[in-house]
Parts: structure tokens; C-alpha cells; sequence
């Protein structure tokens, strides 16, 4: 079993029942053939995650989620930085709890860690429709 860590940078938001959110990504990975390594999720607020935006990725705009991959071969490793700020307000604006929006966002970085990518339509609908394969298993759980 990979190790999988739960961090806060200036929030303090802790992750609930990480141990049923840490199978739970093991078993994404293990569904698309990959093992887990080394995954840190680091939770921060707007702020921190869009000055790490711009100063790792020249990007002036907020996310949900950063992902530094680290992943050699089949196993997968990165470190996850996610704005709870981000992931609360897009709950509101999709109308779903914040508890599924982090779900969603949880697993759209092991998603990008497995070799999905989002960058135009066709792999975004292909990203959203593993993300929902993925809710499905987490439902399951």
C-alpha cells in the first residue's frame, strides 16, 4: 500500500475518514493498472494556491487543484495542492455539498497522476466521465 498523507497549508481544514478516502484512491489507481506511491494532499485557501499558480505555472487565475506529478512508471506520486475556498464555492455554484465537490476534486488529481489529462473538450468530458466512475467506487466504499 502507497502512502498517502492529508496536509493543511493556511486553512484548517481537516480531510474526514481518510482511511476510507485512502482505499479509496488506491482503488482508482488499481483500476487503471497503476500502484500508489507517494501522494501528499496539501489543502490551503484561494490566496495560496493562485500564488503558486503563477509563480510554478505563469497562470493568473484561481483552481481547485494543482498537481505536481512524480509518477515513474506505474507508480504514482505527486503532491496535491487544493483551495477548500475554491472547492466550497464551486459547490455552491453546481449545487452539490462541498463533502462531493472535494470528492470530485480529491480524485480529479489521482486522475491526472493515472494520465488523463483536461486541456481541451474531448479530454475533459473523458476526465469528467472518470470522475464519476470514480464517485461510483467512493459511493461503494
Amino acid at each position: 500500500m502507497g502512502k498517502i498523507s492529508f496536509n493543511s497549508e493556511d486553512v484548517g481544514f481537516k480531510m474526514p475518514q481518510k482511511s476510507i478516502y485512502k482505499a479509496w484512491i488506491e482503488a482508482v489507481a488499481h483500476s487503471h493498472g497503476k500502484k500508489v506511491g507517494e501522494i501528499s494532499y496539501i489543502f490551503c485557501s484561494d490566496d495560496y494556491l493562485l500564488e503558486m499558480n503563477k509563480q510554478y505555472l505563469q497562470h493568473d487565475y484561481y483552481t481547485d487543484i494543482i498537481t505536481f506529478d512524480y509518477t515513474e512508471g506505474e507508480t504514482i506520486s505527486g503532491d496535491l495542492f487544493i483551495s477548500v475556498d475554491r472547492v466550497n464555492d464551486n459547490a455552491s455554484e453546481l449545487g452539490v455539498s462541498a463533502e462531493i465537490e472535494m470528492q470530485r476534486v480529491v480524485i480529479h488529481g489521482v486522475l491526472h497522476l493515472c494520465g488523463f489529462k483536461d486541456k481541451d473538450f474531448e479530454a475533459e468530458q473523458t476526465m469528467r466521465k472518470m470522475e464519476e466512475n470514480a464517485l461510483q467506487i467512493f459511493s461503494k466504499k
